[in-house]
């Protein structure tokens, strides 16, 4: 039975940010870092893999550990984290993983016979003098590795440029031979960083980390985390090496710059590092991104949304949504969990994530804990909103809330729309449901609950009856 989708895709208690999706033989697999619940740093997990059937992406299948941290020479210890990799098909039909240690400056290279099997470290990718990519005289340190495989060569990318930083040039590009380790063609900056985007048509968008390239007809698109960190760009180029134009912004996962239901600088949720990339599923793309839980930068989950790629080739921005990959809106009937939330603000706007004055998409337990999300620290004027329904003859919402908050959930269907509902609810350690009549037009609505009261209370889940 074809499930709905939802964001996050995976389940609740699944920290896979930095996702890179691919489609191998009937399924979508994604390869990204491993966040834990309540994490201290980035990428703290094993390299783990989640696949679904293309005709069916609410269907997550958890593929299991396919690289482990301490599996590269250099870091047997496991005292390194394995940041964002990226994988590719190649000459020989086998995969190849490649990735860079949070310590290291040069490029790791890991091989399987499977999409999702257990990857075996192969290598360093190196020069033809046998000097690794990362370590010669004018080298910049290696960061988030991107590939893309054609015709016996791979494109590798990567790069990370901090502002003020003026040793880190951009996204440089670097042509592998077919032995997918050594270099061919050193690298070139092909993306400029902020300290070199004056006059390059990238200004206010450039690179700052998360190379990611694609191919799209004869089009190759590097999408990028720009220098606000929250959104994810696109760069077009007919060559893999040169000549790459702004295109615009794909997605920001807290929604700045959409202006369609909303002032265009307003955040709608907290934001930060932002690191994904396209896929064509079924004749329809995707882009993947990550959203931020836990009210901190290290516990990252996965999420996507449908792209609409014009024949001119640009790519609108696209708002972040509650139901990314499910064709269309969710069902109007039914409960749903509060984690599916896509906004999540208070009335002290703020595009990153931090503070102990904001709500939190949090969870009970410790990290692996197969314990359902919910959002945390409500207090007075938070909101949590969901997009998208199609609401057919809703009548009634119920909420499950908990908490030692005694006040007042106000339901609209838009951020700034009328009350159509007042939920009362009481101070409890325990989930209490609250039930109240509201009428919902029927057609395509997002929901917005917002709490009113006092000290602060957390919400499980809302149903529409």
């Amino acid at each position: 039975m074809k499930k709905q989708a939802f964001n996050p895709y995976l389940p609740s208690w699944e920290y896979i940010p930095d996702g890179e999706p691919y489609v191998f033989d009937g399924r979508v697999y994604v390869y990204g870092s491993h966040d834990f619940y309540n994490g201290y740093v980035f990428c703290m997990g094993d390299y783990v893999c989640w696949s679904a059937p293309v005709d069916n992406l609410g269907d997550w299948r958890y593929e299991g550990v396919i690289y482990p941290r301490n599996a590269d020479p250099m870091n047997r210890d496991g005292k390194m984290c394995l940041y964002a990799p990226d994988v590719t098909v190649g000459p020989d039909g086998r995969y190849y993983l490649y990735y860079v240690l949070d310590k290291a400056s040069v490029v790791s290279v890991a091989v399987c016979d499977q999409p999702a099997g257990r990857y075996e470290f192969y290598g360093y990718v190196h020069y033809e003098d046998g000097t690794r990519l990362g370590e010669k005289e004018g080298d910049e340190p290696q960061f988030d590795p991107g590939v893309l495989t054609e015709n016996g060569r791979t494109y590798l990318y990567c790069g990370f440029c901090p502002e003020g930083d003026r040793s880190r040039t951009g996204s440089r590009a670097a042509v592998l031979g077919s032995d997918m380790l050594t270099v061919k063609e050193p690298p070139v900056t092909v993306i400029p960083g902020c300290e070199y985007g004056a006059g390059t048509g990238f200004e206010g968008h450039e690179f700052f980390e998360a190379s990611s390239i694609r191919k799209v007809g004869d089009t190759y698109y590097l999408i990028y985390s720009s220098i606000l960190m929250h959104e994810l760009c696109y760069a077009t180029s007919k060559e893999p090496t040169r000549g790459f134009v702004y295109g615009g912004v794909l997605v920001s996962n807290c929604d700045l710059h959409i202006d369609t239901y909303k002032p265009a600088e307003m955040p709608m949720a907290y934001g930060a590092n932002n690191h994904g990339s396209m896929v064509e599923i079924n004749d329809e793309w995707y882009i993947f991104y990550h959203r931020h839980t836990n009210g901190t930068w290290y516990s990252r989950q996965g999420c996507a949304e449908k792209l609409e790629i014009l024949p001119d080739g640009r790519i609108p921005q696209v708002e972040i949504t509650s139901c990314g990959l499910n064709g269309g809106p969710l069902a109007g009937k039914g409960e749903y969990p509060a984690y599916l939330a896509c906004h999540l603000f208070t009335e002290k706007p703020s595009a990153y994530v931090g503070g102990d004055e904001f709500p939190k998409i949090m969870q009970d337990g410790r990290d692996g804990d197969e314990e359902p999300g919910y959002i945390g620290n409500m207090k007075d004027t938070a909101t949590a909103g969901f997009k998208y329904f199609d609401c057919q003859g809703v009548k009634g919402i119920r909420i499950r809330t908990r908490g030692y908050g005694a006040g007042t959930f106000e339901v609209r269907t838009s951020w700034d729309g009328e009350v159509l509902a007042r939920i009362r609810v009481e101070d409890s350690n325990v989930w209490e449901e609250y039930e109240s009549p509201v009428q919902i037009p029927d057609g395509k609505q997002a929901v917005y609950l917002t709490y009113r009261g006092e000290r602060n209370a957390s919400l499980l889940s809302f149903a529409l009856l």
